[in-house]
């Protein structure tokens, strides 16, 4: 997805890059280790007179005759539901799920600024790190923002726009940002004002209070404090800024693993049941999309922050898609380090790692070997998505592409009928790029995403102007990616929501017409954000019981 409504950009530009930009656009969307050993099969022993002949070399997978995918339902093209927030957390989807929570607005990635309530100036990480920690300027910029890392739910680690953390960096209790990790020495309390929370003082791990000096330098020596007046060296007045972000592991983490545990099972037990899968086929749907984290693979021990249990999750969804005749699209929303910095892809403080090393690719190919072993024998799997919304340039074609060969063949290794779903990288400026690539492979489908709700481009369009830029550039921009020889194509996230205010029902339904009758070209199908949703036009089972969309007409 489907992402936080704010932090889902939709990267269209001027209509002459449109055509490049939109499939690849940022869709701020919303939203695990090894299989058990499969039982050898026993061969009859060679015949005592002759030596048995050396086997033939076996191609590997990826070269291997695939005869046309033909899983046993639903028939091409799908109309499919992303069960968007529920095995992957996003905040936005159901904000309830954070208010336990101690101090939840300082989660994991959450931006901070400190200004000496004495001085006036800010704390700096002077050139954004590397060096020396100082309190000189009045302005705040990139180099006075600091991203939290949450060690309970009064220390943090504190870590500067270069990345490296700050902390203490000699005897004196001088405060540099040197560290690439963090570990003691970057460790500090935030200590809030009783009446005033973005009132602060922030003890350091020596025991001292920090403090802006009239030097401009940033020490850890203050003693004991004696009010919260300005006229107090060691208070801080903290401001918040930018997206919150709110995803699993800014929930697993702020809980911590005690107290997230029964609060994400209760979730995941009651969020969607079997009841949700009958009305999802009795509207006439035909497929559903689930995003799962990585660490769905090594339930029910995943590493910390994240908690076991969504793998339980898993397998009920696909015994009530088998029970109703529904096909299952697994979709790998979170990959380990994060293909994009959204809370989606469940980003500790908004960095993305994704694909930066071979033994990261490794491990994303051992979640699909994972999911795809696991669900093979099911007539529900439908496909396995590789990955969610890979952004560009950090996500390097290059490396998506040595990614997708492995993940193909990681699930052709277990099922030769599923179609492997790989999406195109958002801000590419390319949304042709992975044609010739996904188009020698059998079963593969290019998934593109259309939001217009992100892009300030739309903030003064009518009804009719958004209507029109479906019909003419998305139609367009889908034309493009669907070609005769070439792979199937999917839109696998789109939404009836738009900027258009006081919009009537009978305007928002002819909205959802058109992108259904445009989306409706792409021969794999289409997939809507979401089934359920904290806000109404973005919850699809909402927009069905209340006449919005009508899926039988």
């Amino acid at each position: 997805m489907g992402g936080p409504l704010v932090s889902r950009l939709c990267f269209v530009a001027v209509l002459l890059l449109l055509r490049a930009s939109c499939l690849g656009s940022l869709a701020n969307a919303k939203r695990t280790p090894p299989p058990p050993p499969k039982p050898a099969v026993k061969k009859p022993p060679p015949s005592p007179s002759l030596p048995p002949p050396p086997p033939p070399p076996s191609p590997p997978p990826s070269q291997i005759p695939v005869p046309s995918p033909a899983p046993a339902y639903p028939s091409l093209p799908v109309r499919a539901v992303c069960l968007g927030g529920w095995l992957v957390t996003e905040g936005w989807i159901l904000p309830p799920l954070f208010d336990g929570i101690p101090n939840k607005d300082l989660l994991d990635g959450t931006q901070v600024q400190f200004k000496s309530a004495l001085r006036k100036t800010y704390i700096t990480a002077d050139q954004g790190g590397g060096g020396a920690v100082v309190a000189n300027r009045t302005q705040a910029s990139d180099w006075e923002t600091f991203k939290l890392w949450r060690v309970n739910e009064t220390a943090f680690n504190f870590r500067a726009s270069g990345n490296q953390f700050l902390g203490i960096g000699a005897s004196d209790g001088i405060i540099v940002a040197t560290a690439t990790s963090p570990s003691l020495p970057e460790t500090f309390q935030i200590i809030r004002c009783p009446f005033d929370k973005n009132r602060v003082r922030i003890k350091a791990a020596n025991g001292y209070l920090v403090q802006a000096i009239a030097t401009g330098e940033v020490i850890a020596d203050y003693g004991e404090p004696t009010r919260w007046s300005d006229w107090d060296a060691s208070v801080f007045l903290m401001a918040k800024v930018g997206q919150q972000m709110q995803g699993e592991y800014q929930l697993c983490n702020g809980y911590g693993a005690d107290k997230a545990a029964p609060v994400l099972r209760d979730h995941w037990n009651t969020y969607i049941v079997e009841d949700d899968f009958k009305f999802i086929a009795s509207s006439g749907l035909t497929a559903v999309r689930i995003p799962v984290g990585w660490w769905i693979a090594s339930d029910p021990n995943p590493p910390a922050p994240y908690v076991g249990g969504s793998l339980q999750a898993l397998d009920n969804a696909f015994k009530w898609a088998e029970k109703y005749k529904l096909g299952v699209i697994i979709d790998l929303h979170a990959a380990p380090g994060s293909q994009n910095p959204w809370e989606h892809s469940s980003s500790r403080d908004g960095t993305q790692e994704w694909g930066t090393t071979d033994a990261n690719i490794a491990q994303t190919v051992q979640v699909i070997d994972f999911l795809a072993s696991r669900y093979a024998t099911s007539p529900s799997l439908f496909a396995v998505e590789l990955l969610n919304e890979p952004l560009a340039p950090r996500a390097t074609l290059d490396s998506l592409m040595r990614y997708y060969r492995d993940g193909y063949d990681a699930v052709r290794k277990h099922s030769p009928t599923a179609y492997v779903v790989m999406s195109n990288r958002l801000s590419s400026g390319n949304t042709t790029e992975l044609l010739r690539f996904a188009g020698g492979l059998q079963g593969a489908v290019i998934d593109v995403h259309y939001y217009t709700v992100f892009n300030k481009m739309f903030d003064n369009f009518t009804v009719q102007q958004n209507i029109d830029f479906i019909r003419s550039n998305f139609s367009g921009e889908l034309a493009t990616v669907t070609t005769q020889n070439g792979p199937l194509t999917f839109v696998g996230e789109w939404v009836a929501e738009w900027k258009v205010p006081n919009a009537t029902k009978e305007e928002y339904q002819k909205y959802a017409m058109a992108q259904m009758n445009v989306y409706g070209q792409a021969t794999f199908g289409w997939s809507y954000w979401t089934v359920k949703n904290a806000n109404n036009h973005w919850d699809l089972e909402w927009m069905i019981k209340n006449g919005y969309i009508n899926l039988k007409g």
